[in-house]
């Protein structure tokens, strides 16, 4: 297993059979850790004259699973988390009183066609190209959509420093 991606030159068009030799090492590498589920949501980042805005689509996460923090003074950086539980079988809601069904007849147990949600730990980082007043920054969620402005500073005006 290779730490980086192989450039093969000059081996013409055996190169995309290196590579996914090379994919699948990575694969099964990655298969044999324990590892947590990560995803990234998707943004829309868009400048204004005075702020830059950024609106995440995050259906299904509770405004107390979002974290939003400056790493620098540029630099923003969107985490959470988020997990639903996957139950394979429903529940009797009376499970106390007498079972007057035989025994081989039981409810018919679930199962996923497909599971194409978006669970785990998620992170998104954002990097400005100018400083941004960090103390005005304003978010918001509402219908799954992660609203972020993020006001841009204005110029610091030139000092001047005389000679003593």
């Amino acid at each position: 297993m290779s730490l980086f991606r192989t450039n093969f030159p000059g081996s013409g068009d055996f190169s995309p059979l290196f590579r996914l030799l090379d994919d699948y090492d990575v694969h099964r590498s990655a298969r044999s850790q324990p590892t947590t589920q990560t995803f990234s949501p998707r943004f829309d980042v868009h400048e204004t004259d005075d702020a830059y805005h950024l609106d995440g689509e995050l259906p299904g996460i509770a405004q107390k699973d979002i974290e939003i923090e400056f790493s620098d003074h540029q630099t923003l950086v969107v985490k959470g988390r988020t997990e639903y539980e996957r139950r394979t079988s429903d529940k009797d809601s009376n499970e106390d009183s007498e079972q007057t069904e035989p025994a081989s007849e039981s409810k018919p147990t679930r199962r996923f066609w497909a599971s194409e949600r978006s669970v785990g730990e998620f992170q998104r980082t954002f990097s400005f190209p100018t400083r941004v007043d960090q103390d005005k920054v304003k978010a918001g969620l509402k219908d799954g959509i992660l609203s972020i402005v993020v006001p841009k500073t204005t110029a610091a005006a030139t000092k001047k420093i005389t000679i003593e």
